[in-house]
């Protein structure tokens, strides 16, 4: 359904990303992963059509997506990392404004748009100013903003962000639910074991370039590594977390210098 090929972004003559290529299938969910300025924000901001990148260029469904963006992002579903939302606005009149601005009826916007809030435990606020809402809440309105137009693709990035325990294994199962639809998900989180629960593969990328794309139980059984997390530390070559957090320890407890 998506596909990526040979990307490449720099800025100022370094690249952020380099021939990075995958391609994501409908049902399918993958993670995509990285360390901070791996990558990823650049590769999600060329996927939703936010930035060109220099060379390569991406596909939805053998097709190139500034062929036609308008059309692409009539099917495509994005649920950020920060919740940049209309704070003034209620839940309501933020998934209001959302469905009008997907070309969506009025009834069918009204019937979405309670439902949805009403599933994620919203609806005695949907009238309260998205200003008094909490991080999580904020978050649950984006997640049904991103569902309300049936989308084909879905990026969902760090969606448990300030998420409560009941909301994300309600987001988990619905992640889950959708894939079932033949929706196509890619999910970007730091919370590694909720990656290998939910996806079928995962993407690693390190200093702009993927370094793996297999199955979770793949790359553990590969590098002989006991769970996801030990493999992307080595992947990346994460620093000894351990060491570093124990010569934290000891400058703290400096006196002099």
């Amino acid at each position: 359904m998506l596909a990526l090929e040979n990307i490449t972004k720099r800025y100022r003559g370094i690249a952020a990303v380099e021939n990075v290529s995958f391609q994501l299938d409908a049902g399918e969910i993958a993670g995509y992963l990285g360390p901070n300025g791996s990558g990823k924000s650049t590769t999600v901001k060329i996927i939703t059509g936010m930035l060109q990148p220099n060379t390569g260029k991406v596909l939805f469904r053998g097709k190139p997506i500034h062929d036609n963006l308008v059309a692409y992002r009539s099917v495509l579903g994005y649920v950020p990392e920060e919740a940049h939302v209309y704070t003034h606005l209620s839940g309501l009149e933020y998934l209001q404004l959302v469905g009008r601005l997907r070309g969506m009826t009025e009834k069918l916007i009204a019937l979405k748009a309670h439902t949805l809030l009403k599933l994620l435990a919203l609806e005695s606020w949907r009238y309260s100013p998205i200003s008094l809402y909490s991080k999580g809440m904020k978050q649950r309105v984006l997640i049904a903003a991103a569902l309300m137009h049936n989308p084909q693709l879905l990026i969902f990035d760090e969606p448990l962000s300030g998420l409560d325990v009941v909301s994300a294994r309600l987001f988990k199962d619905l992640l889950t639910a959708l894939a079932a639809e033949g929706k196509a998900i890619l999910y970007i989180s730091h919370v590694l074991e909720v990656v290998e629960q939910i996806c079928g593969r995962v993407i690693v990328i390190a200093q702009g370039k993927i370094c793996a794309n297999a199955a979770p139980s793949e790359l553990t059984q590969l590098m002989q590594l006991p769970s996801l997390e030990s493999v992307f530390a080595q992947l990346v070559q994460q620093q000894d977390t351990k060491t570093a957090a124990s010569e934290m320890v000891e400058v703290m407890r400096a006196t002099r210098a």
